[in-house]
């Protein structure tokens, strides 16, 4: 069956949904060979989890409402849930973390909402969100760049430390992600908002260790890979550049407001949109067909939106990455934006 542009998910070119959902899985290839090399192979493990309980939770809940197992399991929409879910957590968060939050995404935000088409949320999202606020120690686990790590880590401790907590020489995930100088690292954006808090300026941030070339560029080269991604999926045409677009110019005029104002307590236009999940929301997560706004007009409003919110939350909120977080809040507004969006019929009048 294909979904059209009369149904969700609201695609312009007739493509079947394994098709397009094919083709997102592979353009998410690039950012996550990349993290792996740079981070480790403990993603790969947190992906495998994600879409072997995704595609569990589906075929039950599919079986409890009598609908047909393979036919929607066949669609990969379980499969991108959970490996966008998968690479957005802690790679080495415990088994548990990833299993919780992608129950969640399956079963409570996409089937009780009626199924594919009729979640109001992204179930990532969603299921990332719910982590973040249930499990704050195990959702700020980040691991350094493995050039900077205080301890190597072998597959065998990756596995180790996943499924029991320590590493094979009995190392926590905490000692792990210590630096070699005695400070547990965080992700930048995180450290940043940190050292604000504490009286701290930026250009005083960025001489830590944390902002060493490797461990910034690691961060730097994660988006850029999936910034080619993402292109990839606009020059196939699978997302239209509506989102992507507004919601990235949106990130650098809303985020060189404040920077030019104070650029010692505000990070720069350059910085914002590399670092966090800033290219995997602009072409992963914002446009999914399902949640986001389905009028032209609607989508650059839609994309300026969740920019705007990335910007204040990441300056004065209290969670250091704001894209979850901003995409939820959207979702929200997308049935108003469409609303008042929608092109005029022609020969009608608006009273």
């Amino acid at each position: 069956m294909a979904f059209f542009s009369s149904t969700s998910p609201h695609q312009q070119i007739k493509r079947r949904t394994p098709e397009i959902m094919k083709m997102v899985i592979f353009a998410l290839l690039p950012g996550v060979l990349v993290h792996s090399y740079l981070f480790g192979l403990a993603i790969y493990v947190q992906i495998a989890l994600a879409v072997i309980t995704a595609l569990l939770a589906e075929a039950a809940f599919l079986a409890l409402r009598k609908r047909s197992i393979l036919k929607s399991i066949k669609d990969y929409t379980a499969v991108v849930t959970a490996v966008l879910l998968a690479i957005s957590i802690p790679s080495l968060a415990p088994w548990w973390v990833i299993v919780i939050g992608t129950i969640f995404s399956i079963i409570i935000v996409k089937h009780l909402y009626g199924g594919l088409g009729q979640n109001i949320f992204n179930p990532a999202m969603a299921g990332y969100v719910l982590l973040l606020i249930s499990f704050p120690v195990q959702m700020t686990a980040w691991l350094p760049v493995q050039s900077i790590q205080a301890f190597p880590v072998t597959f065998n401790d990756i596995l180790s430390l996943i499924f029991t907590g320590f590493s094979i020489d009995g190392y926590s995930v905490t000692q792990i992600k210590t630096s070699i100088d005695g400070y547990t690292l965080a992700t930048p954006l995180e450290t940043i908002r940190n050292a604000l808090h504490s009286g701290e300026t930026i250009s005083e941030t960025l001489k830590t260790t944390l902002f060493s070339s490797d461990s910034l560029q690691g961060s730097q080269w994660v988006n850029l890979a999936f910034l080619a991604g993402g292109l990839l999926l606009l020059k196939k045409q699978i997302i239209l550049w509506y989102i992507p677009i507004s919601f990235l110019v949106g990130m650098i005029v809303f985020s060189f407001i404040p920077f030019a104002s104070d650029p010692d307590l505000y990070s720069s236009p350059l910085y914002h949109l590399f670092s966090g999940a800033t290219m995997l929301g602009a072409f992963f997560i914002l446009t999914d067909p399902v949640t986001a706004s389905t009028t032209v007009k609607g989508r650059i409003v839609y994309g300026l939106l969740c920019a705007l919110l990335v910007v204040v939350i990441r300056n004065v909120g209290g969670y250091p990455d704001a894209v979850a977080f901003a995409v939820l809040l959207a979702n929200m507004c997308v049935p108003l934006i469409d609303y008042y969006s929608k092109p005029k019929v022609y020969g009608r009048r608006r009273k």
